[in-house]
């Protein structure tokens, strides 16, 4: 999750907040690839979850951290509860049960970014591993009990998890035992930008598929394939999930900024201090509603970041594009997300046939193949085709994208190493997860503690 920030530049009507979006265009050339991923901390005398108290806590491998790395602290109520490079390369940061996050620099291309992972999660290994801590790449916690999962001490998390309850039945669940990939890309103008979003919009379920990896729940296989995607589609239907206007031929910047100005606020930061602004919309908060209520409540263009940074829909817009929909999972797969997004998308051909394999797609049909990937995976259809067919068109569209791009590494190796582990899965006929509980049923022999070794980074 984004680091909250500060930027008092007043605003002063609805256009400015249409304008933060326009910032975000940028020539082809500039275009960069920012990849973020959760993992879950555990000790590995016991495979006890970490807790962030305690000399070898959460709290200390940052602590830990911070020395190896020599980057700045985040601090919330004088605690440690991130790290960032003070030139922008990258941020480590912690979601509320204790994932680790890594937001990675904005890089040009993938053979950086997996570089990037790559040498986070050695350092991560090298230090943690002084602490007895072990990392699993899962996309949900498969073992832990909700009341055995550790609380972070951040001032937003407490909020998100007063308000949960009140607007969805999994919120606390998204928030306390999941993990995902993402991939920040950026757009050319408000066209491009709609063309991406929407295109990724219909696919994200094909990336759920794909990395779906997480079918256990408290030691137990949970009848899903994707537990973290069957979450959230009943975390705050407001504010997440799959919302059909972002399909419509009229949408641009400023449809989503009405959205946003209409969504339920979380809170606003004033002298370090979180408020509580969940009783609010942002378009009340700019009408004045909190006058009187909080000193200083002017609206300003930080508070307008930090909203955007609490809605959660499947494709996230900001000043660049987020892919919302994919599991967290093994370190092969942290490459492989970001290289399906980019052969997508920052390729003109790809893009073109990514559009017209979807163009037929209704919002009802996107909606309902939403539904239905957490449990069949592979086997769930849309327009008379499965989404194994799909997932195989789609990555083959990828893997010709990153060719065209012809990035290659010292070793003369192009970007579309990077699919080997889809196209491994493709070939296998079964999802991750599929994979993973065939391993549980027979060569675990139902112990699911092997998950700790088998998926251990």
């Amino acid at each position: 999750m984004a680091r909250d920030t500060t930027d008092s530049r007043p605003i002063d009507n609805r256009n400015q907040l249409v304008e933060y979006f326009e910032e975000g265009c940028k020539p082809k050339a500039d275009w960069r690839i920012g990849t973020e991923h959760e993992k879950f901390g555990f000790f590995t005398e016991d495979h006890r979850p970490v807790p962030y108290e305690g000399g070898n806590g959460i709290g200390a491998l940052l602590q830990a951290m911070k020395q190896e790395l020599e980057w700045e602290a985040i601090e919330d109520d004088g605690r440690i509860i991130g790290l960032f490079e003070p030139n922008g390369q990258g941020a480590i940061s912690l979601e509320p049960g204790g994932q680790f996050e890594l937001s990675g620099a904005p890089l040009e291309n993938l053979h950086q970014t997996c570089r990037e992972s790559n040498t986070h999660l050695s350092l991560v290994k090298q230090v943690a591993s002084k602490l007895g801590i072990g990392f699993l790449g899962v996309g949900a916690s498969p073992v832990w009990t909700f009341e055995e999962t550790p609380r972070m001490p951040k001032s937003r998390y407490e909020i998100m998890a007063n308000y949960m309850p009140k607007v969805g039945s999994q919120g606390h669940d998204m928030m306390f035992r999941t993990t995902t990939i993402q991939v920040n890309l950026d757009f050319a103008s408000e066209a491009d930008m709609v063309r991406k979003l929407q295109v990724s919009l219909k696919l994200q379920s094909t990336a759920s598929a794909l990395f779906a990896n997480s079918p256990f729940t408290e030691g137990k296989p949970n009848g899903l394939l994707s537990w973290r995607s069957d979450i959230w589609l009943d975390v705050d239907n407001q504010r997440a999930g799959f919302h059909p206007f972002m399909l419509e031929k009229d949408f641009g910047f400023e449809r989503y900024a009405d959205w946003a100005l209409d969504t339920p606020m979380y809170f606003i930061i004033r002298d370090g201090r979180y408020h509580d602004c969940t009783h609010i919309t942002f378009r009340q908060f700019l009408d004045g509603a909190l006058d009187g209520e909080v000193a200083n409540s002017e609206p300003n263009i930080g508070d307008w970041n930090n909203h955007l940074t609490t809605l959660f829909p499947d494709v996230r817009l900001k000043k660049y594009l987020e892919m919302r929909g994919a599991d967290g999972g093994p370190w092969r797969e942290i490459c492989a997300l970001p290289a399906l997004w980019v052969g997508l998308l920052y390729d003109s051909a790809s893009l073109a046939a990514a559009e017209e394999l979807t163009s037929n797609w209704t919002p009802q049909m996107v909606s309902d193949l939403r539904q239905s990937v957490p449990t069949l995976g592979f086997k769930a259809q849309i327009d008379g085709k499965s989404m194994f067919n799909i997932a195989s068109e789609v990555v083959a569209i990828a893997r010709q994208g990153l060719a065209n791009r012809k990035n290659k590494n010292n070793d003369g190796f192009d970007e579309t190493m990077y699919l080997a582990t889809l196209e491994e899965t493709l070939a296998s006929g079964k999802t991750p997860a599929e994979r993973m509980l065939e391993k549980y049923e027979t060569t675990w022999n139902r112990d699911i503690s092997n998950i700790f070794v088998g998926y251990a980074y």
